[in-house]
């Protein structure tokens, strides 16, 4: 089971790639590969069965994208390639990178499916015979159902954020669409952690498969800097204020736990004049991709959100994450504050932490193994421990 390449390559050159991927490559600006990406993209082109932890933000996407763009049959009108992902928001992000990579391979063709959008145009995208379908799995299986996919000429299937999704409740689910492919497919798993659910889908399915464990190393780890502010609940929302006001991060996420304190905190930020937009559930799809999308290009600064979006926003300039309730789960806090610090860049992230929260605050760090910088209010001034302004020397 941990079976791997004695050596991996320091360079997309010496991985004996295709001029067209090297090129896309290029154009989305990677000098080297990252870590996952050097110790999967060989394993990946072999044709094993992997089974990969790593942490979010090290380039998943581009790891097992490339193998798929490689050894796709762009004369086969087959669905080939099959990637599953928990949620809609990170199915689009992964349709988006794998059709860069495509871009200079010709006659390859990417069907992103998932709930929420027109079955009818589903229905048509399907119709154009696309080799490369990513898919949410509920979706997937509405399709399967109506006869619109068949899996059996799946060459590789992958399940990203194995662990997310399993613990979603889609393992029936999963299990069925698994079941629908050729026994002989490659299966790969990429998960920020593991779980029971992830290990017996490897047992089952899997042919000796090779584990990967990335570490976060400083090269891969997101640069990012980490501050806990020590307030009370009824200030929360001017302390936020005060960092906004501050006016050093131009590009800013706020998350919070439910969908009814993401609208209310949207609509008083409005209020005080801040161009602000958010993301939760009930929002419609639509109108999620649009947000989504306008916050990618800029068009308004600062996106409120549930967890819903932590994992499907991929956007290379988030300079702070503001965390204004802390995640029920450990991951969460890790996948949010993932959102800044991307593409090798530096970011920020802020906690507003109350005595009551403290306990929680503290189960995070531990899960996290980091130390965090605590930061005060000081007669209505952010302060360090030394009493020192915060924003002094930023």
């Amino acid at each position: 089971m941990n079976r791997e390449l004695e050596s991996v390559p320091a360079t997309f050159e010496s991985m004996d790639l295709s001029s067209e991927i090297l090129k896309a490559v290029k154009a989305m600006g990677f000098q080297e590969p990252s870590t996952v990406q050097a110790r999967t993209i060989p394993l990946m082109m072999s044709g094993t069965d992997i089974n990969a932890i790593a942490p979010t933000g090290t380039g998943k996407t581009c790891a097992f994208g490339i193998p798929m763009l490689e050894y796709v049959q762009l004369k086969d009108s087959r669905i080939q390639e099959v990637v599953l992902a928990p949620t809609r928001e990170l199915a689009l992000q992964i349709g988006d990178e794998l059709t860069r990579l495509a871009k200079y391979i010709d006659g390859v063709r990417i069907a992103v499916i998932y709930g929420g959008q027109s079955i009818s145009k589903q229905i048509a995208a399907l119709k154009r015979k696309p080799q490369i379908v990513i898919a949410t799995p509920g979706r997937m299986l509405d399709h399967m159902q109506r006869g619109n996919i068949r899996l059996n000429a799946v060459h590789t299937m992958v399940l990203d954020e194995a662990d997310e999704m399993l613990n979603m409740g889609f393992v029936k689910d999963v299990t069925k669409i698994i079941e629908a492919t050729p026994s002989e497919r490659q299966l790969v798993l990429f998960s920020a952690t593991t779980n029971q659910d992830v290990l017996t889908i490897a047992w089952k399915y899997q042919h000796d498969p090779v584990e990967i464990t990335v570490e976060a190393t400083k090269e891969d780890r997101p640069q990012i800097t980490q501050y806990v502010i020590a307030t009370e609940q009824d200030e929360k929302t001017s302390h936020l204020l005060y960092l906004l006001d501050a006016d050093v991060y131009q590009r800013i996420m706020i998350f919070c736990n439910t969908k009814f304190m993401t609208d209310k905190l949207t609509r008083q930020l409005c209020r005080e004049g801040y161009n602000a937009q958010c993301l939760h559930g009930d929002i419609p799809q639509a109108k999620r991709n649009v947000v989504m999308n306008d916050f990618k290009k800029g068009r308004f600064p600062i996106l409120v959100s549930t967890d819903v979006a932590a994992r499907g926003i991929d956007v290379d300039d988030v300079e702070a994450v503001i965390n204004y309730d802390l995640p029920n789960e450990n991951e969460y806090y890790l996948h949010r504050i993932g959102r800044t610090g991307r593409a090798h860049k530096h970011g920020v992230s802020f906690s507003l932490v109350t005595f009551r929260e403290s306990v929680r605050m503290d189960e995070i760090l531990k899960y996290m193994l980091t130390v965090p910088t605590p930061l005060k209010f000081q007669d209505d001034v952010l302060c360090h421990e030394d009493g020192t302004p915060f924003f002094e020397n930023i």
